[in-house]
C-alpha cells in the first residue's frame, strides 16, 4: 500500500486538532446553557408573576437541552454508559451506514451528468489556464516535467529499445512500402524548391574539393586518356577541365535560373513520379529498402542514434537555465494564456474533458464507491465513532443549543396558556 507523505499526514493532524478544539468550544457553549439553564431554574422556583414566567422557561430549556444531548450523544455512544436501546448507533452500525453511504454517493454523486455539471461550475480549464499563463506557475510546470522525462529516460533501458526495434519497428517498415510515400515527399521537397538548397550545399563541396585536390582530379582524367597522347598535351586538356569544372559550378551556385539547377529539378521530380508509379522503380526502392534494414549496422546506427538523443535530450533538461527549458517556459506560458483567453478552445477542452470523465463515472463508478465501505470497514467501532464524530460534532452541538433555547420559548408558551386558562 502506498504511504502517506509526511507533509500530508502533518496536514491531516493540524486539521484534526483544530476539529477537536472547535468541538470542545461547542460542547462547552451547549452545557453551559444548559447549567445556565439549570441555575436560573432553582433561583426562580416557585416564583409566580414575571419570575414564574423564567422558571417555566428555564424548566423547559434544560429538557429540550437534556432531550437532544442525549439525542446527539446516542449517535456515538451510550448516555452516561448506560447500554439504553438503540443508543451508540455509529458503532454498532457502522458497515450498515457505510453500506448507505456508498449506494448515496454512487447514485446521487457519481453520475454523468453530476461529474460534468460540477465540472463546468468548476471552470477547471480557463483556471488552469491562467495558472500556466504565470510565468513562475509555467517554470515549476516545466522543472516538474523535467524531473518525470528524465527519471522516465534513466529507467529504459538499452536492451528494451534494442528489442523494440528489432521486433516492432523495423519488421513494421520493412512490410510498409516505402517508394509512394518517398515519391510523395520528394514530389514536395521539388514543389517547394528545397532541393535548392542541397545544390548550393553540393556545389559548395564540390567545388572546395576540387580545388583542394586538383592533382587527384586531373590523375583521373589521366587514367582514361590514350596511351599514345604525350604528357604535356594531357596536363593542358587536364588543367582546363579541371578550371571549367570549378567554373561551371560556381556558375551553378551563383545563378538560380541556371539550367543545371532546372535539369536536376527535373530529374528529382521524374524520380517522384516514377517511386509513386513506375512498378519497376517501385520494386528497386523496396528492394533497397529491404537491403538496408537487414543490414546489421543498420539495428547499431538506431541503438547510435538513441543513445545519442537520449544523452541530448537528459542534458538539455537537467540545464534550468539551458535554451531547451527556457523554451518550454515560453510555450507553456503561450499554451496557458491561448486557453485563458479563447473560448472556443476552452469549449472543445471541456467538452473532451467532460466526456471522459462521464466515461470513466459511467464505467466505473461501481468499483469507485466500494471504497467507502472498504476504509470504513477497517476501522472499529470506537475509531468509527471518533472520526465522525469529529468531523460532524461540532454542528450536531447546534441542535443541543436550538434544543435548550426552543424548550425555553416553548416553556413561556405553555407557562403563559395556563395562565390564561
Amino acid at each position: 500500500m502506498t504511504s502517506v507523505p509526511q507533509n500530508r499526514l502533518a496536514a491531516l493532524d493540524a486539521a484534526d486538532a483544530e476539529r477537536r478544539r472547535a468541538l470542545r468550544r461547542m460542547k462547552l457553549v451547549a452545557t453551559s446553557l444548559l447549567g445556565f439553564a439549570a441555575i436560573v431554574y432553582v433561583l426562580t422556583h416557585g416564583e409566580d408573576g414575571a419570575l414564574g414566567y423564567v422558571n417555566a422557561a428555564a424548566e423547559a430549556s434544560m429538557v429540550g437541552a437534556m432531550a437532544d444531548w442525549f439525542a446527539v450523544t446516542a449517535l456515538f455512544k451510550h448516555p452516561l454508559g448506560i447500554p439504553v436501546p438503540h443508543t451508540a448507533l455509529v458503532p454498532k452500525r457502522k458497515d450498515s451506514f457505510a453500506l448507505s453511504l456508498e449506494e448515496f454517493v454512487e447514485a446521487h454523486f457519481l453520475t454523468g451528468e453530476a461529474i460534468r455539471e460540477r465540472y463546468a461550475e468548476a471552470e477547471v480549464s480557463k483556471r488552469f489556464g491562467a495558472w500556466l499563463a504565470d510565468e513562475a506557475h509555467a517554470r515549476r510546470a516545466v522543472h516538474e516535467g523535467s524531473r518525470v522525462a528524465r527519471r522516465v529516460l534513466k529507467r529504459i533501458r538499452e536492451d528494451e529499445v534494442r528489442a523494440i526495434l528489432e521486433v516492432v519497428v523495423l519488421p513494421r517498415l520493412e512490410r510498409e512500402p516505402i517508394a509512394p510515400l518517398t515519391g510523395s515527399l520528394l514530389e514536395q521537397f521539388v514543389i517547394d524548391g528545397a532541393h535548392q538548397d542541397l545544390i548550393d550545399l553540393a556545389t559548395d563541396e564540390l567545388v572546395a574539393w576540387l580545388v583542394d585536390n586538383q592533382g587527384t582530379f586531373e590523375a583521373l582524367l589521366v587514367e582514361r586518356a590514350p596511351n599514345w597522347t604525350p604528357d604535356w598535351l594531357n596536363a593542358i586538356v587536364t588543367d582546363r577541365v579541371h578550371d571549367e569544372a570549378v567554373a561551371w559550378l560556381r556558375d551553378i551556385r551563383r545563378q538560380p535560373d541556371h539550367r543545371a539547377r532546372a535539369a536536376i529539378g527535373k530529374l528529382l521530380a521524374d524520380l517522384a513520379q516514377n517511386l509513386q508509379h513506375d512498378p519497376q522503380t517501385m520494386e528497386r526502392a523496396e528492394a533497397m529498402k529491404a537491403r538496408w534494414l537487414g543490414h546489421p549496422q543498420t539495428l547499431d546506427t538506431a541503438m547510435t542514434l538513441w543513445d545519442l538523443g537520449r544523452a541530448t535530450l537528459d542534458e538539455s533538461l537537467q540545464d534550468p537555465d539551458g535554451h531547451v527549458r527556457a523554451r518550454l517556459t515560453e510555450e507553456t506560458m503561450a499554451i496557458g494564456a491561448r486557453i485563458r483567453d479563447d473560448d472556443a478552445l476552452r469549449a472543445r477542452i471541456d467538452e473532451d474533458v467532460g466526456a471522459g470523465l462521464v466515461f470513466v463515472v459511467e464505467n466505473y463508478a461501481s468499483e469507485l464507491a466500494p471504497v467507502i465501505t472498504q476504509v470504513i470497514s477497517r476501522w472499529d467501532g470506537r475509531e468509527a465513532s471518533e472520526r465522525i464524530e469529529l468531523h460532524v460534532g461540532r454542528d450536531l452541538q447546534f441542535i443541543r443549543i436550538n434544543g435548550t433555547l426552543v424548550g425555553g420559548l416553548a416553556g413561556v408558551l405553555i407557562h403563559a396558556a395556563s395562565q390564561a386558562f
